[in-house]
């Protein structure tokens, strides 16, 4: 008996998805929990599995079809697959046809990618399993160059080209990377966003790490401590002092939040996506420290959900993990502010009088002019930077 294969129950604020990657083929034999499809959102790539042992019998939408919640997108087989009956025949036009054989062995994305291109399937070696044609090979694929024309024809007009190949690929952008891609136009065309700078010394920071990291990690079950938890923890502190960083634009109303929800900038090979540390305030050091650290893991393994990326006043990106030392963050909407964290440099400082060699890093606060004001901007990032130089006062809430 079959067993229908359905998308996941999708949230209100997300309408439909489409089929990103079908690991299976039909016919093929999968263990329980073994991955069978993802299902790309405008927010997550959902992942559904195998809901126990048996064999792929039909894919009812292929990949690049758009699903609705809860639709049915494949029938399941349940047993082994030498006990599951015989794939449907098919009909007597195709059974004629002679290769039926080798069509088994193209995926449905290939087979699209194929009538478009107009190429003949036997002339592409699949590297799928089993030989399978897939849609890369079918886009990396270059056909034969062509006969050299006779003597006697025209020669051709000469173009220098260079030595090498000069290969282009043209790919379907994800619906991940289409919704970043209008969330950060949107940003830019509907808020007046404006970018002030302001430098810390993360000396006293780093100091306080060198003497405590070993205890601090024995103490929390491995929780090791960073940078992040600082930051989030000074953020939320400027937060209060400052309502309208903590606020949102609703239409003509301002909505000011009484909690901080700290949104935490994570890049994935699929795009940025944006975790939310809830009730920051309430979480201590090794709290913030251990959820940041869970959230990088899912989101490298594609397990970050929706409901992990809902919500959140106030967002903290950090570049300086990349080497960027300076940069302007884009405002994540309806926020009204950004914090950008960027990498730390030695530089020479003067102190006191003198030149000493201190470790420092820029940091920049985007914000939406509509709200803050440039005082209260300015104001807020002096705040985190009085906080991170002097990191009693966050333990203290001075």
């Amino acid at each position: 008996m079959s067993t229908e294969i359905k998308a996941p129950t999708f949230p209100e604020s997300v309408a439909d998805g489409s089929i990103a990657t079908w690991y299976k083929q039909v016919g093929e034999s999968v263990s329980r929990d073994e991955p069978l499809v993802d299902i790309e959102t405008d927010k997550v790539v959902l992942e559904v599995v195998a809901p126990a042992d048996g064999v792929l019998r039909e894919i009812v939408k292929n990949e690049g079809d758009t699903v609705l919640s809860d639709e049915v997108i494949a029938l399941f087989e349940e047993g082994a697959a030498g006990d599951a009956p015989a794939p449907a025949a098919a009909s007597t036009e195709q059974s004629a046809a002679p290769a039926s054989s080798d069509e088994l062995k193209i995926s449905p994305a290939a087979r699209k990618a194929l009538e478009e291109k107009g190429l003949d399937a036997s002339a592409i070696a699949g590297t799928g399993k089993g030989g399978l044609i897939t849609k890369e090979d079918v886009m990396n694929y270059q056909a034969p160059a062509a006969k050299a024309a006779p003597a006697a024809a025209a020669p051709a007009a000469q173009v220098d080209v260079p030595a090498g190949e000069r290969v282009e690929k043209r790919v379907p952008m994800t619906r991940l990377r289409k919704r970043i891609a209008e969330r950060l136009l949107e940003a830019s065309q509907t808020t007046a966003m404006l970018t002030t700078f302001n430098e810390v010394n993360m000396g006293p920071v780093m100091e306080l790490r060198k003497q405590y990291k070993d205890l601090f990690e024995k103490s929390h079950n491995g929780t090791r401590l960073g940078f992040m938890g600082f930051f989030v923890k000074a953020a939320c502190e400027a937060l209060k002092r400052f309502p309208a960083v903590n606020a949102s634009i609703d239409g003509d109303d301002v909505v000011y939040h009484g909690y901080q929800d700290v949104g935490v900038a994570v890049s994935t090979e699929k795009g940025l996506v944006v975790p939310v540390l809830r009730d920051a305030d309430h979480m201590s050091l090794a709290k913030i420290e251990d959820k940041v650290r869970d959230f990088g893991l899912r989101a490298r393994d594609g397990k970050l959900g929706i409901e992990d990326m809902t919500g959140g006043t106030f967002t903290i990106t950090n570049g300086g993990v990349f080497g960027s030392l300076l940069s302007t963050p884009i405002l994540n909407p309806p926020q009204t502010a950004i914090l950008g964290m960027h990498k730390i440099q030695e530089r020479p400082m003067a102190v006191n009088g003198e030149v000493v060699i201190q470790p420092m890093m820029y940091l920049a606060l985007s914000y939406d002019h509509r709200l803050i004001d440039g005082k209260d901007a300015v104001q807020f990032l002096v705040a985190i930077k009085d906080l991170i130089e002097d990191p009693a006062r966050i333990l203290l809430e001075i």
